[in-house]
């Protein structure tokens, strides 16, 4: 940055960057943790903390949901389902695609991790005030709704007039 403020074009500069190294930062701390007390990736976790959170899913759910790539998540459902923490069951509507939904051991994890999770974003953001986070929280989310509203105007370009 210059001494007025601006960036100066250099990628420790460029907020997208920021966002990504500080995102990769916390993902490895937070990891670490997952990995060595219960033995899974990022990728696991987060597959199993949406179906925590949504009940059952299907791949491709979770795939919007989590914005992970198709591959990963195909990766970590079916380490999870080996692992007997997630089950497949039939999609009614679809007969193509099944629904992934916690076991009860899934559902035990999930419970045993969440408090973890928790204290770990605690000590992460005790710098901050309950108002920085809050602060923070709300331009983190202005931030990716804007990511979906310039892929709608992508998307809708790419389409032409109607």
């Amino acid at each position: 940055m210059d001494e007025d403020g601006t960036p100066t074009g250099t990628l420790a500069d460029f907020l997208p960057y920021l966002l990504s190294i500080t995102s990769n930062a916390v993902s490895c701390r937070i990891a670490g943790e997952y990995r060595s007390r219960f033995g899974l990736k990022v990728t696991e976790w987060r597959v199993m903390a949406v179906l925590g959170d949504s009940g059952a899913l299907t791949q491709r759910d979770l795939t919007s949901q989590t914005l992970m790539d198709k591959v990963a998540v195909n990766r970590a459902c079916k380490v999870l389902e080996e692992r007997g923490l997630v089950a497949r069951i039939p999609n009614e509507q679809d007969g193509r695609s099944h629904h992934l939904e916690l076991t009860e051991e899934g559902r035990e994890m999930h419970g045993r991790i969440m408090p973890l999770a928790r204290e770990m974003e605690r000590q992460l953001f005790t710098p901050f005030t309950k108002e920085e986070q809050a602060t923070f929280r709300n331009l983190l989310a202005r931030v990716r709704e804007q990511v979906g509203e310039i892929d709608a105007e992508a998307a809708d370009s790419q389409l032409g007039p109607i």
